[in-house]
């Protein structure tokens, strides 16, 4: 692999070549760190509020801290940890690496983008550190135009970190275009990137609405401009068909990537050529289209006409099917393949099982007459954690176990991660599972005190809630032990004998320049019929 001393991690040295970097695998790596920083706070915030719902009073804080605590958890999660994780951090990593491309179209882009992404960040920080907000994460009028507490900070951060978004998607739209390998064509592209590239549709054509709703909201606080506020002459149901507009969409912003994750992890892990190549990749971009025709199901309460709740209706079982093409396609791969329970492995096992569950239970709150009763009750949180958590979540940490020996060039200890895997799988379930029967039950979300009835399952679910922190804490502490320097693999080493570029044709990790000189395509991505690469590393 050349010259085997330099890498991106080190050349060049000091910490302004990291601050001004233009090397699309620092901004990743920087993007990543960002992350990890913000799951962190975000998973804090939510084992605070399991904290506070162990017991039906106020027993750990008041309801506007609580009210606070959930609008931060959401809001951090969601707008600086599960959108730019995988595009931000893997998906900087990986793209260009996977076209055989010396970096992303365009490098500059990529650096502001992270910035913007750095200095929304800073909004929320201020918000977390002053007193922070109370309007819950979908910001919904009248009540957050009318807040005394910090919305136009908040605002103001998710606005900035959409334009990060906007330009990511961009800079990959671009560099699928046109920074390809000769003879990499549509058909012989990893499916990853082809989860990034439909992602990247989706950010650049949805994120500038929640951008004019934010600034909308943002005019009618500060000039009194009666758009969404019903004592102005607004209309607060405008505010949700805006917000859910983007915000559906932004499902797949989050969902898309990690189908991608998995479509590469269990071809590798199963030693198997991919079934239905076609079928995933078309279904990413029918998945990117329809999640535009849907955003109505989340306002089936808020006075729609009989029409518009049976075409919502018809189009969300709709989107179900592409997904479940995915779904089948996946375990059609893995029948009859030769099945390693490596620590990805295990985590695409686990989101297939999770995220099986958080589609299903779309379907119900998709049907008109079950979504009265179960809108705004657990039965939804439930259902968004098994999507969200038990699907990109899982899906993150699984890709960041694949890749993380590429990124690194260390392997972490695969006994302690099966261990984390598995933990996490068993606690999640534990957690959120119970949260379905408090739905069905009639328990409310968003709520402090509840009635005392429903105290034995609100306890089993904290319970739980804390042995997932603690596997989730375990798996990433296992990540970063791996660091140090005594732990460092031969730079040829491709773990798993995995096909794709990123693995065959540069070293772990990377040269500076992704390849000492252009990448001839010799195999498809998932040739493992026709190609054998047995795996380099050993115990």
């Amino acid at each position: 692999m050349g010259d085997t001393n330099q890498n991106y991690l080190t050349h060049p040295k000091g910490i302004m070549s990291w601050l001004l970097t233009l090397d699309h695998k620092r901004i990743g790596l920087m993007y990543l760190f960002g992350g990890l920083f913000f799951f962190f706070v975000g998973g804090l915030l939510a084992l605070g509020m399991r904290a506070e719902l162990a017991a039906p009073g106020n027993d750990f804080v008041s309801n506007d801290t609580y009210n606070s605590m959930y609008t931060l958890h959401g809001a951090i999660m969601i707008f600086l940890f599960i959108i730019p994780a995988i595009p931000g951090a893997l998906g900087n990593i990986l793209l260009p690496l996977m076209l055989g491309a010396k970096d992303v179209a365009f490098p500059r882009l990529n650096l502001f983008s992270f910035y913007l992404y750095s200095i929304g960040a800073i909004f929320f920080i201020y918000v977390l550190l002053s007193g922070g907000v109370d309007t819950g994460w979908t910001f919904y009028t009248p009540y957050s135009t009318t807040s005394n507490t910090n919305v136009m900070s908040t605002t103001m951060g998710i606005f900035i970190i959409g334009f990060s978004s906007i330009l990511t998607g961009l800079n990959f739209i671009a560099t699928v275009h046109k920074m390809r390998t000769p003879g990499l064509t549509w058909y012989k592209l990893p499916l990853f990137v082809w989860a990034l590239y439909g992602t990247s549709l989706v950010q650049i054509t949805a994120t500038p609405v929640i951008a004019i709703t934010m600034v909308l909201l943002m005019l009618e606080r500060l000039l009194g401009i009666g758009i969404f506020d019903p004592a102005m002459g607004g209309d607060p149901v405008l505010f949700q068909h805006f917000f859910w507009f983007y915000s559906h969409p932004a499902v797949y912003i989050m969902i898309l990537p990690a189908f991608g994750i998995i479509s590469e992890i269990i071809p590798v892990h199963s030693r198997k050529k991919v079934w239905g190549y076609k079928f995933i990749a078309y279904s990413t971009l029918s998945i990117a289209f329809i999640g535009f025709l849907v955003w109505g199901h989340h306002m089936f309460t808020s006075g729609q006409s009989v029409l518009s709740q049976i075409v919502f209706s018809f189009i969300t079982y709709f989107v179900g099917i592409p997904t479940g093409v995915k779904i089948f396609s996946w375990m059609l791969t893995m029948y009859k393949g030769q099945v390693s329970f490596t620590p990805p492995m295990l985590y695409a096992l686990s989101f297939l099982f999770l995220f099986t569950i958080g589609g299903l239970t779309g379907i119900f709150l998709g049907a008109v007459a079950l979504d009265i009763h179960l809108h705004d009750t657990y039965f939804v949180v439930a259902h968004f954690h098994y999507v969200m958590q038990g699907g990109t979540i899982v899906a993150f940490l699984g890709g960041l176990h694949h890749w993380w020996p590429k990124s690194f060039g260390t392997m972490y200890n695969q006994t302690i991660a099966n261990i984390a895997a598995i933990g996490v799988f068993i606690a999640f379930n534990g957690t959120f599972f119970p949260q379905f029967l408090l739905g069905l039950r009639g328990m409310p979300r968003r709520y402090a005190t509840y009635d005392p009835q429903f105290v034995e399952v609100h306890s089993y679910s904290t319970f739980w809630s804390g042995i997932l922190g603690i596997s989730i804490f375990i798996g990433v502490m296992n990540l970063l032990w791996s660091l140090r320097k005594s732990n460092k693999l031969d730079p040829g080493t491709n773990p798993w004998g995995a096909l794709t570029m990123e693995w065959t044709h540069t070293s772990s990790p990377p040269h500076p320049h992704n390849f000492e000189e252009e990448p001839v395509l010799t195999h498809g991505p998932y040739d493992y019929d026709k190609v054998i690469v047995k795996p380099t590393f050993k115990k």
